[in-house]
């Protein structure tokens, strides 16, 4: 599993690393809850009723309730596989609740974004459509995360398509959606609709759906609930973990420069783009980090001194970090101090609490210590 998640903003933005001396002044004091156990719970999401719906990688959705974890509501496992970096990868609502969106690899292990209608908290297996589809060259680098934005478009990830070092170049070939954050608007059209501000509309040498690219797996993003911005954690090669921003009132069309950059690094001899955007944070991997699993800024009530900072982990070391940011420039750096275990995705959940996903099965939520 460790190979398997290994898995145009200002250029005058300072990138922090991970040997930076700034931290925060005073540390938020946390812990983690266990709230439940799940098989291989690898996303999920805030859901109607005010509970939250877990993503098994094996193709399982359950719901968790406050009597606890539920039978499954929904289950693909015939329809996809566990090899390499593949399975069940992601799951959203659109803002109303009206639709579910579920990101998988089939059995051919190309990339699917499936969509069913929801009524009264349930879903609607009759109403299953297929929304898009991306062929993957390898079984890793999949990506497959979505969200939708503040803007009501949903926004998908997808990695450079695998293998190591991106050898078909797609990070940075606009012709594909490989190596790509994507946006669109998926009940706008059959199957789905391209927002005519997308940053390459009209242009015949881009695909219309990008909004960023020079990714290599972007596994987890997320909007800041309170502002709006965009960070991402990118997965590194094998020297550098990422993390990019770009602010709420971002036109798109961010270069985040892999594979000719490796965060703020030239890869293999590689040439930095003169558009390129650097991570608004980058550590190395000297330590026991190997995958970024990218997070979300905490917005929740219960842990005042954490308001605002951006909380994320690796799933190789398992500590829950937190950045402090101040005008898209990382402040400070912060160990909360607890461990999640092989961190493969964080949940923010109705009331923008944070909740910690170990591959392994546990599911704990951050609380104040």
């Amino acid at each position: 599993m460790i190979s398997a998640l290994c898995l145009t903003a200002s250029l005058a933005l300072t990138t922090a690393s991970a040997d930076e001396s700034a931290t925060p002044r005073q540390t938020p004091k946390v812990q983690l809850t266990k709230v439940t156990t799940a098989k291989n719970p690898i996303a999920g999401t805030a859901g109607p009723g005010g509970n939250v719906w877990i993503a098994e990688r094996a193709g399982t959705v359950r719901v968790l309730s406050a009597r606890g974890l539920g039978e499954p509501v929904l289950d693909i496992s015939a329809e996809t596989t566990t090899d390499g970096e593949r399975g069940l990868l992601g799951i959203a609502f659109d803002k109303k609740f009206a639709h579910v969106y579920i990101s998988f690899t089939n059995l051919e292990g190309t990339s699917v974004i499936d969509e069913f209608a929801v009524r009264h908290g349930k879903i609607r297996p009759e109403t299953r459509r297929t929304v898009l589809t991306q062929t993957q060259p390898y079984s890793n680098h999949n990506g497959g995360d979505i969200k939708f934005g503040p803007d009501g478009y949903l926004y998908i990830a997808f990695g450079d398509g695998g293998a190591g070092g991106d050898p078909h170049g797609y990070g940075q070939n606009l012709d594909t959606l490989l190596g790509k954050l994507l946006r669109i608007a998926p009940r706008g059209g059959k199957p789905y609709a391209i927002p005519k501000d997308n940053p390459f509309v009209g242009d015949p040498k881009a695909r219309d759906e990008i909004w960023s690219y020079g990714l290599r797996n972007p596994w987890r993003f997320s909007f800041d609930a309170g502002t709006g911005d965009l960070l991402l954690g990118d997965v590194g090669q094998s020297a550098w973990e990422e993390i990019d921003w770009a602010p709420a009132r971002s036109k798109g069309g961010e270069n985040y420069g892999w594979s000719q950059m490796e965060g703020t690094h030239p890869f293999r001899g590689g040439t930095e783009p003169v558009n390129h955007v650097p991570p608004v944070y980058e550590y190395d991997r000297n330590g026991l980090g190997c995958s970024v699993t990218g997070g979300y800024v905490y917005r929740g009530k219960a842990i005042p001194a954490l308001r605002g900072q951006y909380v994320y982990s690796d799933y190789c070391d398992g500590t829950v970090r937190a950045l402090r940011m101040k005008n898209g420039e990382v402040t400070g750096v912060s160990d909360l101090q607890v461990n999640g275990g092989e961190v493969v995705s964080f949940i923010q959940g109705p009331r923008n609490e944070l909740y910690v996903l170990d591959i392994g099965g546990s599911v704990h939520r951050i609380d104040p210590a």
